[in-house]
């Protein structure tokens, strides 16, 4: 089912703009973790939103999502690992595939940094998603990191195509199937001579023709490589539009202060430009 917009993110940002779309009459999917998840749901107080002080992080999530789900808006819980533009944006989620005609980004901040390696062999042996690209490695070694709850159910979908699984965790993982080897590893490095050559886990090479990192959040540059950046954060304008044409940011990842208040005005500005673009087309 298409929807107008596609929402990435299920914080202020995500939802303010979820909700102004929906008072423009348009469908909206957000696509997130749930709220509870959220770093602002362990705020202990937030005194500066105008309106509203005194309350917990938690407190105002649940409000902002109730606001939401009042309006009619969609969501999805999960994580977003593969984005393609081709006559809209169509959004992968495990392995379902979601469609909008504009794309609204607001995930937050990105906290984990990249291993080294990773970025230098994405496309050539690095993926980060199992669904997407597991196919190519049937009957080869890959290396599975498993830093999202659900990593261990895509280590086990890899397995079932006929890869040969390895997975690497800093902790023990629950659910992974039997007979999957299990590496605990802290310290980790993509090696490779043109493509993937090895996964190097706290100083142990384990040879494979590619590794799937797997994290709780997909960083939006590397959905969208073409994203313009600055300073580590998604340009936009005034309008809160990046570079890429249907494609607006808002919240946390447009970069500071990183307040809700802010968040959720980025989140509606983003809406309502989002809004005119789709008008402007059915109008063309």
């Amino acid at each position: 089912m298409e929807h107008d917009i596609i929402v990435l993110g299920s914080g202020p940002a995500g939802l303010a703009a979820a909700v102004a779309a929906r008072g423009r009459d348009k469908s909206v999917l957000v696509i997130g973790n749930r709220w509870e998840d959220s770093p602002l749901a362990r705020a202990e107080r937030v005194d500066n939103y105008l309106g509203m002080p005194g309350r917990t992080g938690a407190q105002m999530l649940r409000e902002f999502s109730q606001h939401a789900q009042a309006m009619g808006v969609e969501t999805v819980t999960g994580r977003a690992i593969a984005l393609m533009v081709y006559n809209g944006f169509y959004v992968t989620v495990g392995s379902q595939v979601y469609d909008g005609r504009a794309l609204i980004l607001a995930p937050g901040v990105v906290r984990q940094a990249k291993y080294p390696g990773e970025e230098e062999y994405l496309g050539r042996g690095v993926s980060y998603c199992a669904t997407c690209d597991g196919m190519l490695y049937r009957s080869k070694p890959v290396v599975v990191v498993g830093r999202s709850p659900d990593a261990p159910l895509e280590a086990n979908y890899l397995s079932s195509l006929g890869c040969q699984v390895t997975y690497v965790s800093s902790n023990q993982p629950k659910g992974l199937q039997e007979g999957i080897p299990f590496v605990k590893a802290g310290k980790l490095a993509v090696r490779g001579q043109g493509t993937v050559t090895a996964l190097e886990a706290d100083g142990v090479e384990l040879p494979c023709a590619g590794v799937f990192i797997l994290r709780q959040a997909v960083a939006p540059t590397d959905l969208l490589p073409q994203l313009e950046t600055e300073e580590g954060f998604i340009k936009v304008d005034r309008h809160m539009a990046t570079n890429v044409e249907g494609v607006f940011a808002a919240g946390d990842c447009t970069g500071g202060p990183l307040q809700v208040a802010k968040a959720v005005g980025e989140g509606h500005v983003a809406a309502l430009s989002a809004c005119e673009y789709l008008d402007q087309q059915e109008q063309q």
